[in-house]
């Protein structure tokens, strides 16, 4: 119940700041281009509060505090007076109309601009890009345990999330990349990770897993949590062992235990054992056996991994404060171009629409945890939800502001406004578009949330 109500919590939150700070980006250039506005509302629905402003705008906090609006002097809609007509937002030129209807993606983009800013000077704890397990298509590219992953084609890599983020791109386009590594004997190479090689589906939120790749981080310790009764490593080995070897082969973690014992049993015979228990180190004779588990058979000893520790962040992403700006404004840029290639990917049926669509449910379960990870990993989401909301609503959809800005392109044009009927069509065209994006969101809210 408390992931339920944080994830509300944070849903309203988040998508009130950023709604109600597009909706200003049209106020404000509304009023420095002489338009009239009636009403600046956050939320929907009738208000909870209302004031009216020295400047005659009324001010107003509404019932459905998901979104805003503002409403501007508008002839199109009622009869206004000869004296308001300067005023209306239809009577000024198409420039200030454009002016005006750009204003709300533009506020949405300073915005992302301003919370990368705010993340990068607070910083973001995160883990450090070294390489846990390494198997399939990374390990064929020669990426090894303990490898630091520095750079990805051109993208820099300080952290394991720009690492998953920089990966992503490349595995959805099956496109072979240069990843620059520094081994663990200080040696600096470049490994080409063939990316191509990745089977046409995969589950585009696993991409990194497709590839093979884990961090240190995701290693779970080789410790035993329990020894199961008449299996072989019954009365051999303890709850609480932690394995650091086997026939001579280290065990980094509990990860590398199941293709050792794979391998053993392939071998035959029995092997030696290296644990550390109580502080003291104990090397014990077993051999594997054939196990079932889940209508599954393998080799094992009969063990199972005791609950690891959640890891601790070794890393932390950080800029000064005037450094901070041009960082800003580069990862904007960055992931600005990121999204419009996925809505690419998406349109060319690249991409699942499942993963690309998120409704309310999936930003408010978002919003919950990264805020839970601290403030700089909330600023970072906001930042993405942001410029998703600026860039999706410069889209050529009618009734966005995209679809709006397009009537007045092709106004200056053709020397006249579009006709109030090919307006009329467009709207229509452009519910309908809308009503299935809402449609597609709340089902893979349902498939991908409460369906699991």
């Amino acid at each position: 119940m408390s992931e339920i109500l944080g994830s509300l919590w944070w849903l309203i939150i988040s998508i009130g700041l950023l709604v109600t700070f597009h909706e200003f980006g049209h106020f404000w250039v509304a009023r420095r281009c002489g338009v009239k506005v009636l009403r600046f509302s956050v939320g929907f629905g009738k208000p909870l509060f209302m004031r009216v402003g020295k400047d005659g705008t009324e001010y107003a906090i509404g019932r459905i505090p998901l979104g805003g609006y503002v409403k501007m002097l508008d002839e199109r809609e009622f009869e206004i007076g000869e004296a308001l007509q300067p005023y209306a937002f239809n009577r000024k030129p198409v420039w200030q109309r454009i002016a005006i209807v750009a204003a709300g993606p533009v506020a949405n983009l300073i915005l992302c601009v301003a919370f990368l800013w705010g993340m990068f000077v607070i910083g973001r704890p995160d883990f450090a890009p070294v390489v846990g397990a390494s198997a399939g298509i990374a390990a064929e590219s020669g990426l090894r345990h303990g490898d630091t992953i520095e750079s990805i084609g051109a993208r820099a890599t300080p952290t394991w999330s720009e690492v998953q983020m920089a990966l992503i791109p490349h595995a959805l386009d099956r496109e072979d990349v240069a990843v620059k590594v520094r081994a663990e004997n200080g040696s600096e190479l470049v490994r080409t990770l063939r990316l191509s090689r990745l089977p046409a589906v995969i589950d585009e939120r696993r991409a990194v897993q497709a590839i093979g790749l884990s961090g240190r981080h995701e290693l779970v310790p080789a410790v035993i949590g329990r020894v199961v009764p008449d299996d072989p490593a019954w009365r051999i080995l303890a709850e609480g062992d932690r394995i650091t070897a086997l026939d001579g082969d280290p065990i980094p973690s509990w990860n590398d235990l199941p293709a050792a014992i794979d391998r053993l049993g392939q071998r035959g015979g029995k092997a030696m054992i290296e644990v550390q228990r109580n502080g003291d180190r104990l090397a014990l004779e077993i051999q594997p056996a054939r196990l079932q588990r889940d209508g599954k058979e393998f080799w094992g000893f009969g063990i199972e991994p005791a609950t690891p520790a959640a890891p601790k962040r070794d890393a932390v992403l950080r800029y000064g404060p005037l450094d901070a700006v041009p960082a800003a404004l580069r990862e904007s840029w960055h992931q600005a171009g990121e999204l419009y290639a996925m809505i690419g990917r998406a349109f060319t049926g690249r991409v699942s629409l499942q993963n690309t669509v998120a409704g309310p449910v999936t930003i408010g379960r978002a919003a919950n945890a990264y805020a839970n990870n601290g403030l700089a990993w909330y600023l970072q989401l906001l930042a993405m939800l942001s410029l998703s909301l600026g860039i999706l609503n410069l889209l050529p959809i009618p009734i966005l502001d995209g679809g709006h800005l397009l009537y007045y392109l092709i106004e200056l044009v053709k020397g006249s406004p579009v006709s109030e009927r090919a307006m009329a069509a467009g709207h229509f065209v452009g519910l309908a578009l809308i009503a299935s994006l809402m449609g597609l969101a709340f089902y893979n809210d349902i498939l991908n949330n409460l369906v699991r």
